[in-house]
């Protein structure tokens, strides 16, 4: 059995004196293990370093094996991204993400979309907004979209500015008037197309959206609440460059 792809290092674990067992997110095979042999070597350890994006080989015996993996430096990125604050607690946040989808289940979008945000982890003007894009699709992915489209008590598409934190559906701004203390704030960005900066407030607004759909039905319930301390982080680090309050 063998195949070769595209994909970027989420994870590493030490396997025996010089090898490695790679944990990659590829563009068609899903999150994907394999040893890499000598991957403890000087020659190879620039390459395997979580956020660059590699060209693999697998191979193995039979397809339930772990198998292993050939590496080729594509797009080492890892470097840059280490030296700011922000895009190092983003890329812990992003392998947290990654390793919530099944292990060798294709996801070609989120490939796509994991790999411009690793892209732009370090540019406070594109990475938390392209952050928040990617958590809806996780969620959505996972069975747990959020429902943006109309309000969920009257069916209007005018107006939408809260969120429902129990049905994470939208709500107008009329109909979720007597409750807005309650409500998560809906930030315009999430509905229009990628393009222009969204202010500091929308980000913020935005950040506190996910997270609250996030914990409550991703992470706590397998007991991964842990793993959103570096998304808080990436949120604060994120916030505090592009002017925001950074409550998430």
């Amino acid at each position: 059995m063998d195949w070769s792809d595209r994909g970027i290092v989420i994870g590493l674990r030490k396997h025996g004196e010089t090898s490695v067992i790679l944990e990659a997110m590829t563009e068609a095979h899903g999150r994907h293990l394999g040893v890499v042999r000598a991957g403890r070597s000087r020659s190879m350890q620039p390459t395997l370093q979580p956020g660059n994006s590699v060209n693999l080989v697998w191979r193995a015996r039979l397809e339930e094996h772990m198998g292993v993996f050939n590496v080729e430096a594509d797009r080492l990125r890892a470097g840059r991204l280490m030296a700011s604050p922000m895009a190092l607690q983003g890329l812990h946040w992003l392998a947290a993400l990654l390793r919530l989808l099944p292990e060798r289940d294709p996801h070609a979008g989120l490939f796509a979309m994991a790999e411009a945000i690793a892209d732009h982890f370090d540019e406070a003007a594109l990475a938390p907004e392209l952050v928040v894009r990617f958590e809806l699709a996780i969620l959505a992915e996972l069975g747990f979209g959020l429902d943006l489209d109309s309000c969920a008590a009257t069916g209007s598409r005018e107006n939408l500015v809260y969120v429902s934190p129990k049905s994470g559906r939208a709500v107008s701004g009329n109909a979720g008037a007597p409750w807005a203390d309650r409500m998560l704030i809906l930030p315009e960005f999430v509905s229009r197309e990628a393009g222009v900066q969204p202010p500091a407030a929308e980000l913020e607004a935005g950040l506190r959206l996910t997270a609250h759909f996030l914990r409550r039905d991703l992470f706590e319930p397998r007991g991964l609440a842990e793993a959103m301390a570096s998304r808080d982080a990436f949120a604060r680090e994120a916030l505090r460059a592009s002017g925001g309050l950074a409550r998430t």
